[in-house]
């Protein structure tokens, strides 16, 4: 696998022909793309009746089981590529591609990437049982019984729990002792730079009125690497805010860049890339309301994709503000006016009051908060006296930007509202990354933890926790922590976020041979895409979700269906990804042995 990514074009077309000859002589010997287009369902057709046959005389009939699944999918992707309805759909034309390719035309390799043929070297090598995923060592237990058995598959489990032990070596938590010492000196560093006793770093308000946007005061404090300071320079010139607080500003590693707070940094310095998407996108008009929430929202302030749940926005901004961030169309700087007035509030209860369906209220923004104690009190006051409403959601990050936002005055608060049997205040953090959660935050998950309320947590998978086991030790250390592991969100197609991008098929991958691994009760998470509009597609499930088409650049497109697909006749959506190929290449230019990631193609 590795090789591909050195391969040269000419290389890869090699390979390509020699994975499957059949293929390059039906379109090799077709007078036209629509003979081929006939002759090669013929093909794909007689090859899946093979796989299953009993009587058949192919070599498919002592395949291993898992690979006639895996060829019996790249058959059911190669076929969805080909047909005319996608071709249709999408622009796009594979099939026509390949044709040229076979036979050899002026510019054929001008008009397709190293991706693409990738993509189809891997399908090809699938559909005739080759992938390699697969060999007869785990047959093993098949030929045993009883207590023979259960020795050997222990073993094999042993295996598997080195493998994830190893993994997680790789990786630091917040809880690492020599990580620990280094953000307590970086902690008093910043509070002599602002002349604050050590007392004030308890103190929530003092985080709010030192939050870090300014690049002088950010290179004043820590080391930064030159491509940080390119795009901060870039924010500022374009006049997109950028927001650390004190606090979390401590989990950098001063002396600079290491892999240890990598995706730390990541999360708040805007890259010179994603300024220049942002002011592309406004140059160009382009709607940054990636998930279309203005045609999901029945009043100011409200957002409802769903029977029971609505979201409701009081607050359009953070203490920090996150690069990726899927609102950041509306998310503006903390100085700013940002907080909807209370008649828009007053108008968006009285409108929860009248639709007695809607039993819980996510409370998020923004992060909610952010804001004082005392409109909270009153907020959550004016909620809960709905009757038909059993559960308050606040959706905050503090725990992980100021955890001592958790003070006495907003937990009374919450004791206040959260009634065993009657209704439920519970709180949905977002840590992407075991090394954000640290002692700090380790005590404020406690002291909301000891009112009986439930933290749960949403990580967005990107580029910068997506490496082997990386995910599974964030959930680890979630569980263990006290905050359930809740929904794992894949990265979304807006362009301006596209260093955090990961192809669908690696989250897929994840699911499957990592975080299957771990113990039910920390694997809690479920992996989904969020369908503009419409809501959440488990991604678990090919029944929503599959490949209609590969792209001349590698990038596939996927149709998507809604969550209420098998209620009604339900709108598709088609996404159209980034390519496994250059999400293997940038990993094998950090260092990854991209060997470990070979079986990616064959999610779907």
């Amino acid at each position: 696998m590795k090789n591909w990514i050195k391969h040269s074009k000419e290389k890869l077309v090699e390979e390509l022909w020699a994975a499957e000859p059949k293929i390059k002589g039906i379109l090799k010997n077709s007078k036209h793309v629509e003979e081929a287009r006939f002759i090669m369902f013929d093909y794909l057709n007689r090859l899946e009746r093979d796989l299953f046959n009993m009587r058949s005389d192919t070599y498919f009939f002592n395949l291993n089981i898992i690979e006639k699944r895996n060829a019996k999918e790249c058959i059911r992707v190669f076929s969805n590529v080909m047909r005319t309805e996608n071709e249709s759909l999408t622009g796009a034309s594979p099939l026509e591609l390949l044709f040229d390719l076979a036979k050899e035309t002026d510019r054929s390799l001008d008009t397709i990437n190293e991706a693409f043929l990738c993509e189809f070297i891997s399908l090809f090598r699938g559909i005739t049982g080759k992938s390699g995923k697969h060999t007869t060592g785990h047959e093993v237990f098949s030929m045993k019984d009883g207590r023979e058995a259960a020795i050997l598959r222990s073993e094999q489990l042993d295996d598997y729990a080195g493998l994830i032990r190893r993994n997680f070596r790789r990786y630091r938590t917040g809880f690492d002792r020599t990580i620990v010492r280094q953000r307590q000196e970086l902690k008093k560093e910043i509070l002599g730079y602002f002349g604050a006793e050590e007392s004030r770093w308890q103190d929530y308000l003092w985080h709010y009125q030192h939050i870090i946007k300014d690049l002088k005061i950010l290179s004043d404090l820590v080391r930064l690497e030159s491509d940080e300071v390119e795009g901060l320079t870039c924010a500022r010139e374009m006049h997109i805010p950028f927001e650390i607080t004190p606090h979390y500003l401590s989990l950098f590693n001063k002396s600079g860049r290491t892999d240890a707070d990598r995706q730390i940094r990541a999360q708040v310095i805007p890259s010179r890339r994603y300024c220049q998407g942002v002011i592309d996108s406004r140059e160009k008009g382009i709607d940054m309301d990636f998930m279309g929430e203005k045609s999901t929202s029945p009043i100011d302030g409200i957002t409802r994709r769903y029977p029971e749940i609505l979201i409701l926005k009081p607050y359009n901004s953070c203490p920090q503000i996150c690069v990726y961030c899927q609102r950041n169309w509306e998310i503006k700087s903390i100085d700013d006016d940002v907080q909807l007035s209370r008649q828009k509030i007053r108008e968006a209860l009285a409108w929860i009051r009248a639709h007695e369906s809607i039993s819980e209220v996510l409370i998020t923004g923004g992060d909610p908060l952010t804001l004082k104690n005392d409109y909270l009190d009153w907020l959550l006051g004016e909620i809960a006296d709905i009757k038909h409403v059993e559960r308050i959601r606040i959706g905050t990050r503090v725990l992980v930007t100021i955890p001592f936002r958790i003070n006495e005055g907003l937990l009374a608060i919450f004791k206040k509202y959260h009634e065993w049997g009657k209704r439920e205040i519970a709180i949905v953090t977002h840590f992407e990354h075991a090394a954000e959660i640290g002692p700090d935050s380790l005590d404020a998950v406690k002291k909301i933890k000891g009112l009986g309320m439930n933290v749960y947590n949403q990580q967005v998978f990107t580029y910068y926790n997506s490496r082997r086991f990386e995910t599974c030790l964030l959930r680890k250390t979630l569980k263990i922590s006290g905050i359930d592991p809740y929904y794992t969100f894949s990265t979304k197609g807006k362009e301006e976020t596209i260093d955090f991008r990961v192809p669908i098929a690696r989250i897929e991958q994840e699911r499957r041979e990592e975080a299957r691994l771990q113990p039910g009760l920390v694997r809690k998470d479920e992996p989904v895409f969020n369908v503009p509009r419409l809501g959440k597609s488990h991604l678990q499930a090919w029944q929503d979700h599959e490949v209609i088409m590969i792209l001349p650049d590698g990038r596939r497109i996927y149709r998507f269906y809604s969550w209420e697909v098998r209620l009604v006749t339900a709108l598709d959506y088609l996404y159209t990804d980034v390519t496994i190929y250059d999400y293997l290449k940038r990993l094998s230019d950090d260092g990854e042995n991209i060997s470990d990631y070979s079986t990616i193609w064959y999610y779907f």
